[in-house]
């Protein structure tokens, strides 16, 4: 999970997951996945949306890169002009 920026809050949750079974990614694994974060975080941490992926950047150590995630997501935003 990591902030991205939000005209109305000023950032937003998101969360990006990979999955062991890709197939399995949708709505139905999201909204449970919401469901669990809600039991066990505060609301502002529930993420607003999940995105999955077939693979997360990583460092050499095998250390999730979050900010690598993060500025990808930026990208995209700036690219379609939000």
């Amino acid at each position: 999970m990591f902030g991205l920026p939000n005209e109305e809050y000023g950032e937003e949750v998101r969360a990006v997951v990979q999955l062991a079974v890709p197939d399995t990614a949708g709505e139905e694994v999201a909204d449970a996945l919401k469901a669990h974060c809600r039991a066990a975080l505060g609301p502002l941490k529930v993420p607003r949306q999940i995105d999955f992926t077939t693979e997360l950047p990583r460092h050499a150590t095998g250390k999730l890169y979050k900010q690598a995630l993060r500025e990808r997501y930026l990208q995209e935003a700036a690219r379609r002009g939000g």
